[in-house]
């Protein structure tokens, strides 16, 4: 006969064993059969994430809370991302799962906001086990392996979506995607009740992609240019210039896709580049992350010896904050 004692016991009060074969002396005994069987499925959803209320529930207060205090220069992208999400989540019986699309230069925040939503919704973060990431290059690398790909990628997203309805699963590198290929999950995310048995309304999509930076890039210059503030930027000056330059790149995994002909992704999210002051925001943050007291001047010399475009007005940098963390090194 097995036990398996365990000190997370306390958390239910009690001081005693899971019995791995249940005898009728001992621990059932005490409880009885059905309150060892419940005990130990109170204690298993404790110790191992399960698809529930327990382990998966929606925070709006606390997403709102870290895209205001930990996003810098990016007033449309939360809008936009908390309004969307916020939406959705309290939606009981939504007609189709969650897709966001999300644009701007490499730096500007896209992973970062990922990962905040992904905190927002499951206990365990980036790391639940009903988070699924892929890269373009390192998950679908070589063009002659696209229907291999789609296969694969068909079976991925239908098996997780059977184990957990509440699946998440994030496409980064959309710009460097195989043409084609995610138009491979188009069935998944339209407006189907379900699809072989299997619904997908509860699911969430996310795409990062590069491309379309160049145009919001645009619209921002243009603001300035007419000295109108940045604040002053809505999606709308945003969103069909970025959905254009994204269907119409051949080289985005985007370029002609379905999905987004027949409308399937619910908002494209714009990331305006950023400036010097947002680029110092994000090093005090870095330098308090490690336990380090903020120092202004330090931040503020590393931030103006990066490279910042239009050359002559030096107005947004070209590698937004995505460098910070090794870069501050060299000033600390």
């Amino acid at each position: 006969m097995g036990y398996m004692c365990m000190t997370l016991l306390h958390y239910f009060l009690i001081t005693s064993c899971i019995v791995d074969a249940f005898e009728p002396v001992t621990t059932s005994a005490f409880f009885g059969v059905a309150g060892v069987g419940y005990l130990g499925n109170k204690l298993y959803k404790y110790l191992f994430e399960t698809c529930d209320d327990q382990w998966i529930r929606f925070n709006s207060s606390n997403l709102e809370l870290a895209l205001n205090q930990k996003l810098f220069g990016q007033h449309v992208a939360s809008r936009v991302v908390l309004k969307t999400l916020t939406g959705y989540m309290n939606n009981p019986n939504p007609k189709k799962p969650l897709v966001l699309s999300l644009h701007g230069w490499t730096g500007t925040g896209k992973n970062f906001v990922s990962q905040l939503i992904t905190e927002s919704i499951y206990h365990k973060g980036m790391q639940s086990g009903f988070v699924h990431l892929f890269t373009a290059t390192a998950h679908f690398p070589h063009q002659k392996h696209l229907e291999i790909y789609k296969e694969q990628l068909q079976m991925w997203v239908k098996g997780n979506v059977t184990k957990c309805p509440r699946s998440m699963f994030i496409f980064d590198e959309m710009d460097k995607m195989q043409a084609g290929l995610i138009d491979s999950i188009k069935p998944y995310l339209d407006y189907y009740e379900n699809l072989d048995g299997v619904s997908y309304r509860q699911a969430i999509f996310i795409f990062l992609s590069n491309a379309g930076g160049e145009k919001i890039a645009e619209v921002a210059l243009d603001f300035w240019n007419k000295g109108r503030d940045r604040e002053e930027i809505e999606l709308k000056d945003l969103e069909m210039a970025v959905t254009l330059s994204v269907f119409n790149n051949k080289q985005s995994g985007f370029w002609h896709a379905n999905l987004i002909d027949k409308n399937l992704v619910d908002v494209y999210v714009p990331f305006l580049p950023l400036e010097l002051k947002h680029v110092v925001q994000c090093g005090l943050a870095e330098m308090a992350s490690r336990g380090i007291d903020p120092d202004q001047d330090v931040v503020e010399r590393m931030a103006k010896d990066m490279n910042y475009f239009p050359k002559e007005e030096r107005l947004f940098a070209t590698q937004g904050c995505k460098v910070i963390s090794s870069r501050l090194d060299y000033y600390i």
